[in-house]
């Protein structure tokens, strides 16, 4: 079978099964079903290992969406990976992550999420490294490294589990949310969402991530592992309400929306902004959902699932036709020389800004007018909204430097709007991305939230999007950068460009230095002290006297001969003193 046409069967596959579950989903939504399935795997005497899956309208929902986008990037792949001899591999691997991804939204036991997470993990490593250079590995260790520590913690959380007699959270989570000793569970499953959704102070693997393909990108960063975090909190969420674990996320999660719409105004790699405005998202959701409003974390989750994965997919057309260059330096004029690819790249970064009636608008605009409405002090508010401008901000110049202008690359670039695989992948989600919002708000929400808001309040979110656009037209143009600002203020524009220092610390300070001490370790007591004093030791011991047994059993009358008078002089000696 050809390499196109198992691409196709798979995303033909992907869909159907998309569109079974999705109406599946809507049944139970809206008659409030909730199946709960139980699969004895072996069962010995008394014991029984019993596999659990929790079918309701948020899991079946979320499975649709992961595996309409995996489809279309899958079918996207055949032609964006069209020139790799591996690409059976690679199509197979996204298959194992989509799979793992399934896994754990379907699981309510912490031993079968831990399979999920740890299969997200490991896959993903193996996508990261895909193209075998130093860059790739070195972000792959840093992003396997990094997982790690939320592995971890996922770890003790099952080990305190057993306080209860089972692992299936999905009944405890009344009682532990009551018991001050239980909120340890909600603090390490807090801490195993922060890692896998890249919260500050574990956001530099994010960013590093971009050295895999383009279409893991787009499937990474929508709907599946830095998600799986905010998922997971979803279904944990009553621990989160009114606990220390709630208002440290809200700030950590708060900080990491400022810090990466920060950074994101100070990059020049495509991927690697796009990246950085997943991880503004990420903390959006994150920080909504530590305020206990969950139903609006997970509809944020499928709206941005929806345009992101249509951004890197237009992304990574764009890198193709610029001969795999990502710096945005480098570009313009795009919408003349790429119109298609450009208006669905357009309509995307719409999406992203809140744009009225694309599909971020729709739950971006009612988490801003939530948050307006709620408890919440200042400073929580002011990351909220600024964090808001720095979006739109990043995004027009994004914009800007693309698609404006004349295109300031090689003469040779011939760009075009010809991968025609690619571009059909790519109107699903266009035609998604302006639909989503609408179609899902009208789903999730039949009866409307009630949000009355004075009109300045009301008018904020808007005002600051337009704010946040000015500035990126101005940073963008050479009006502001006539003097050269980010030069003068060299040392705040690096402190700022480079997540606050975080890929630093965490690289060179903590795991490279990690690596360095357990090298040592393993070199002075693995291969050193433990062999000699152990099993080396013991085994020389072993080879000697071997040695002197077998000599003995030679049958050497010399031997014997020494032998019979040494014994000899033994039993003389011993006479003679006696």
């Amino acid at each position: 079978m050809g390499v196109l046409s198992i691409c196709f069967v798979s995303f033909v596959i992907l869909f159907l099964i998309s569109l079974i579950l999705f109406t599946i989903g809507m049944n139970f939504l809206f008659n409030d079903y909730t199946i709960f399935i139980e699969w004895e795997l072996v069962s010995l005497n008394s014991s029984s290992i019993v596999m659990t899956f929790l079918l309701d309208w948020m899991s079946l929902i979320f499975m649709s969406f992961v595996l309409l986008i995996s489809s279309l990037v899958i079918y996207y792949s055949s032609e964006y990976m069209f020139g790799d001899i591996f690409i059976n591999r690679f199509i197979m691997l996204v298959l194992l992550f989509v799979l793992s991804m399934m896994l754990l939204i379907i699981s309510p036991n912490l031993i079968s999420i831990l399979l999920g997470w740890d299969g997200l993990g490991l896959v993903s490593y193996c996508l990261v490294i895909y193209f075998q250079n130093e860059k790739s590995y070195n972000a792959g260790m840093l992003t396997a490294l990094s997982n790690r520590i939320g592995d971890v913690a996922l770890l003790l959380s099952i080990a305190w589990m057993l306080n209860y007699g089972s692992w299936n959270y999905i009944f405890y989570l009344q009682t532990m949310s009551g018991d001050l000793e239980m909120s340890v569970i909600g603090g390490l499953v807090m801490l195993a969402a922060m890692t896998k959704s890249a919260q500050i102070p574990f956001s530099s693997w994010l960013p590093a991530a971009m050295a895999a393909p383009t279409p893991v990108s787009a499937l990474v960063h929508s709907s599946t592992l830095v998600t799986a975090g905010v998922y997971l909190l979803i279904r944990f969420n009553i621990l989160l309400v009114d606990t220390w674990a709630g208002q440290f996320l809200l700030v950590g999660s708060g900080l990491t929306m400022f810090m990466a719409g920060l950074g994101a105004n100070f990059e020049f790699d495509l991927k690697k902004i796009i990246a950085l405005s997943t991880l503004s998202q990420l903390g959006l959701m994150m920080s909504i959902l530590s305020m206990g409003f969950y139903d609006l974390a997970f509809f944020h989750l499928l709206t941005h699932a929806l345009f992101k994965a249509l951004l890197f997919m237009c992304a990574g057309a764009i890198i193709h036709n610029m001969n795999n260059f990502q710096d945005i330096r480098y570009m313009g004029g795009l919408s003349i020389h790429m119109p298609f690819t450009s208006s669905c790249f357009n309509v995307a970064n719409f999406a992203l800004c809140g744009m009225p009636f694309l599909a971020g608008f729709y739950s971006s605009d009612l988490i801003l007018e939530v948050v307006s409405q709620s408890y919440i002090n200042m400073f929580s508010f002011f990351l909220y909204f600024f964090s808001t401008g720095l979006t739109v901000c990043y995004s027009l110049r994004l914009a800007y430097y693309s698609m404006t202008g004349e295109l300031h690359s090689g003469a040779l670039n011939v760009l075009n709007d010809e991968g025609w695989v690619m571009l059909r992948g790519m109107m699903g989600l266009l035609i998604m991305s302006i639909i989503g919002g609408s179609l899902l708000s009208w789903l999730i929400f039949p009866t409307p939230y009630m949000i009355c808001l004075p009109s300045y309040l009301k008018l904020l979110t808007l005002v600051v999007c337009l704010l946040g656009g000015f500035m990126g037209y101005l940073i963008s143009s050479v009006k502001l950068y006539f003097f050269n600002k980010s030069l003068i203020y060299y040392k705040l524009s690096w402190f700022l460009g480079s997540m606050w220092f975080m890929p630093y610390i965490s690289t060179y300070g903590l795991i490279s230095n990690s690596l360095v001490l357990g090298g040592t370790v393993y070199k002075s007591m693995d291969q050193g002290w433990s062999e000699f004093i152990g099993a080396q030791n013991l085994y020389m011991n072993l080879v000697n006297m071997s040695k002197y047994v077998s000599s003995v059993q030679n049958n050497n009358l010399k031997i014997y001969l020494m032998f019979f008078v040494f014994w000899i002089i033994i039993l003389v000696s011993m006479m003679i003193f006696v």
